[in-house]
């Protein structure tokens, strides 16, 4: 992308320079940084993404979507992921951009939906923002009312009796991925993502089936899912997280590894069996808000010094510690971040690995084969 932008005449390769310094620094993309930077425009960007990327542009004020494609996509998903639905055919959808190399959230897109593909073309993305807002008006369809038609399908998950102990495979693998299971944790998903939740929760009781959201800290019930959905939404979940969908006796713990609307989100799995089904935790990590400059965690100046002095020390231990959510992840990364240059080699032990950081090598621990902290 760089070299694309001194190609057109919008940069010097000394501004180049500078500018990868600070990318690199604050995690942004070199685009992103060169616009902020007042170096180019929002339309040179865009005119040096698609010369990138090779992706053709479209007029939006000249396109008119397919009802079938926009009815594929409900307008959270469009509004997170930043895309427009134009064209459906032959299980191939094609969606407007803004950002012509989020070929991973083009990817998650298409397992979200269950389709065969999902394709691009590019347009400015105001243009999109606009052109969303017109052609979801009187569309969006909310999580309530997607609940209350899952009330009446008694088909879902209707077979299914909470304390079982012999598993159907076929009638599990064949729950999980109906279409409106993975509407619905789509919708739970993505709203999660955009109210900045840490936390998804989704609890089995007798009578019914809690989900809440934990945001900044305190937990919140939202509107119950049915209760004949616990077994699908769970399972649909395993597939997700790779995990074994047929075992349901004991703890399970996998991740779901997301690009939305151009950042990475990773979902740890943890999901535990009760006396009226399986327990579910989904914790987000959204990567794009990470703090990776020191300076800017908001740690006082006093102790941020006596910090950056302890861990440029050539020896020794820094210990970090706390409760969940206290500040742990964001206080090692940036320390490491601190420390990273070229003139030093960085090793890193990580269960998991949580950020992944360049001119780091990172390595994340799998006690499954004997890769521990020990070993």
């Amino acid at each position: 992308m760089g070299q694309v932008l001194i190609d057109l005449g919008f940069i010097t390769e000394d501004q180049l320079w500078e500018i990868l310094d600070e990318a690199k620094s604050s995690g942004r993309r070199t685009g992103e940084v060169t616009q902020s930077k007042g170096l180019i425009t929002e339309d040179q960007l865009f005119q040096a993404l698609a010369e990138h990327q090779g992706m053709k542009v479209v007029n939006l004020e000249e396109v008119k979507p397919q009802p079938e494609a926009v009815a594929m996509v409900p307008e959270t998903m469009a509004t997170v992921y930043k895309v427009l639905p134009i064209t459906l055919k032959d299980g191939v959808l094609t969606v407007v951009t803004g950002d012509p190399s989020n070929r991973a959230g083009l990817d998650d897109l298409r397992n979200f939906l269950g389709i065969k593909g999902v394709e691009a073309v590019l347009a400015p993305a105001r243009a999109i923002e606009s052109a969303t807002a017109k052609w979801y008006a009187g569309k969006e369809e909310s999580i309530v009312d997607l609940i209350a038609q899952l009330e009446a399908d008694s088909d879902l998950g209707g077979k299914a009796k909470h304390r079982e102990t012999s598993i159907d495979l076929e009638n599990l693998m064949e729950i999980q991925d109906a279409a409106p299971v993975r509407k619905l944790l789509n919708m739970v998903m993505l709203l999660a993502i955009k109210d900045h939740a840490s936390d998804i929760h989704f609890e089995p009781f007798e009578e019914e089936y809690k989900m809440r959201y934990k945001c900044d800290g305190g937990m919140y019930e939202m509107v119950p899912p049915p209760r004949h959905l616990d077994m699908a939404i769970s399972s649909r979940i395993k597939v997700m997280a790779n995990l074994d969908i047929a075992e349901r006796r004991l703890p399970q713990d996998g991740r779901i590894e997301l690009n939305v609307g151009g950042n990475a989100v990773d979902m740890r799995v943890s999901i535990l069996p009760t006396l009226f089904g399986e327990s579910v935790v989904m914790r987000l990590l959204d990567k794009s808000v990470v703090q990776l400059d020191l300076n800017k965690i908001g740690m006082p100046n006093h102790i941020l010094t006596r910090f950056k002095e302890l861990i440029h020390k050539p020896n020794g231990i820094v210990l970090v510690t706390g409760p969940t959510g206290s500040g742990k992840t964001t206080t090692l990364y940036p320390a490491l971040n601190e420390l990273n240059d070229i003139s030093e080699k960085i090793i890193t032990t990580e269960d998991p690995v949580e950020y992944e950081i360049d001119g780091i090598c990172q390595c994340p621990i799998n006690a499954d084969i004997g890769l521990t902290f020990a070993a």
